[in-house]
């Protein structure tokens, strides 16, 4: 990268994607700040932390081990300079709600029994999905996800037009993809499950992300010592080796340009005037509350139009005694899981029939539960994903927390009630105050057909010059690997366009 000779520029907002963007200027000689509305840094990669408990707030699986460790090895550091990795045996448990239960293990070759004991024929199936599923991970991420393409033209290329036949086969939706491999529903529901992560559903998520089974089964799912706060924290200490410097509680209320630079305030009134600004924030937000209404690129038609990712109803418990039941990632899936999905994209209500994700982080690290006495405690957290924009008050929350403990009874044979020592919740509203969240969203923006690669807010403002968007909204999309590579890409225009 080209040195930016102390360029003065300021990154609104914590998350990943700030921070990765914050490195990555910095290295080339900017003299970079963040300002987060929050009093930690990591965005919805929050820590909850209380009375012994430590809990992941958001993110709580680390996947795509390569991202992090090109990330860290552009700065000449490796994520095991900061963390420690477990990759988790089984890598998730699976309860059915008809009864069944499945492990899935870190062994591709046990994964393969187990889907070939479902379906005849499975094994061989499992095999050539993977096949192709690590072909097209390859491709996409050197071709579309490391290399950002924001103009039309810049998918003129040979490299994307030999790539290019690959991709159009697969822009139909994943479940058809996925019935090509597997006849038995329950076989489709474990190749599709990570779609939660990308906020999408299997009838809306293009079958290009199919890679996301070589991410899962061939990668495999991994544990950062002290959970994904610790990965925050390396970010941040690199930062500041780096010169970032940090500024928390302190909410933007306005980006202005001025003649030379930018005005940003905060709600509290300091002023700062970088030469550049870097938004992490909610990409509507900065556009309908921060921006004077002449610097905006989009109507709020525009974004009131776009399908965003679910939110989410999170309970954080912390239990006495074990729950052998539950492994440390553990999901309870409806035999027809259709229905849920249909109640956050098609007719939003709470589901009444959730499928949804238990977290037991106290099985793997022992830090996460009170004095270490994971003989007497278990760090539990419930994530059920629902529909943005939902209503959530206290008295919906409290009936749905009832329906989720007598799901988890039913189905996992964990009786909780009664041994929730601390509790805390969030939701939908807790969304939108805390990160200033467009509907809620948990994610962002869903990854549908019409909203992947250049069909994606860019990262450089069209009517400012000198603002710059990086993270979710942007490409290349949800989740934290993505927001790493968002930060890059960032920081590229930027140093394109100033040198």
């Amino acid at each position: 990268m080209s040195s930016l000779d102390g360029t003065a520029i300021d990154v609104v907002g914590g998350g990943f994607g700030g921070l990765s963007t914050a490195c990555y200027l910095a290295d080339a000689g900017a003299d970079v700040r963040i300002i987060e509305k929050n009093e930690q840094m990591g965005g919805r990669a929050s820590r909850l932390e209380a009375e012994g408990f430590r809990f992941d707030m958001g993110p709580s699986w680390y996947l795509m081990p390569d991202v992090f460790e090109r990330f860290f090895g552009h700065f000449g550091t490796a994520p095991e300079d900061y963390y420690e990795l477990e990759r988790l045996d089984p890598h998730y448990r699976i309860f059915f709600k008809d009864g069944d239960q499945v492990d899935v293990p870190a062994d591709r070759g046990q994964v393969k029994e187990i889907f070939e004991s479902y379906e005849d024929g499975a094994g061989e199936a499992f095999d050539e999905y993977l096949e192709v599923s690590e072909q097209n991970y390859e491709i996409a991420m050197e071709n579309f996800v490391y290399t950002d393409r924001p103009r039309l033209r810049d998918w003129i290329d040979l490299d994307v037009m030999k790539a290019a036949p690959i991709g159009l086969k697969l822009i139909g939706n994943m479940q058809g993809h996925v019935e090509d491999y597997f006849e038995h529903p329950k076989l489709q529901q474990i190749m599709q499950y990570t779609l939660v992560f990308l906020g999408g559903s299997p009838r809306n998520t293009p079958a290009l992300y199919n890679m996301m089974g070589h991410v899962d089964f061939n990668l495999g799912v991994h544990y950062p010592e002290r959970g994904i706060g610790s990965v925050v924290d390396a970010m941040v200490d690199l930062g500041d080796e780096l010169g970032v410097e940090y500024v928390t509680d302190a909410p933007v209320a306005e980006i202005t340009r001025r003649k030379n630079g930018f005005l940003l305030a905060t709600e509290d009134g300091t002023e700062y005037n970088p030469d550049l600004v870097v938004s992490d924030a909610d990409y509507a937000h900065t556009e309908r509350e921060l921006l004077p209404e002449h610097e905006r690129q989009y109507s709020d038609d525009y974004f009131d139009s776009k399908t965003y990712a679910p939110s989410a109803f999170l309970m954080y418990w912390g239990v006495e005694g074990d729950v052998d039941e539950l492994a440390h990632h553990t999901l309870v899936l409806p035999e027809d899981w259709d229905q849920h999905f249909s109640q956050i994209f098609d007719d939003p209500q709470w589901p009444d029939n959730p499928a949804y994700y238990l977290c037991v982080p106290s099985k793997t690290d022992e830090t996460v539960v009170p004095d270490g006495d994971t003989d007497s405690y278990s760090n539990l957290f419930v994530l059920v994903p629902i529909a943005p924009g939902l209503d959530d008050g206290e008295e919906i929350r409290a009936e749905y927390r009832e329906k989720v403990l007598d799901d988890i009874a039913e189905n996992t044979g964990v009786e909780l009630r009664d041994r929730i020592v601390f509790e805390e919740d969030f939701c939908v509203s807790d969304f939108a105050a805390r990160y200033n969240s467009i509907q809620g969203t948990a994610l962002g923006l869903a990854h549908t057909l019409k909203q992947t690669a250049i069909l994606r807010p860019n990262h450089r403002s069209s009517a400012v010059d000198g603002l710059y968007y990086t993270g979710s909204f942007t490409t290349p999309g949800i989740g934290v690997p993505m927001c790493l590579i968002s930060g890059e890409h960032t920081a590229d225009a930027v140093i394109d366009d100033q040198t």
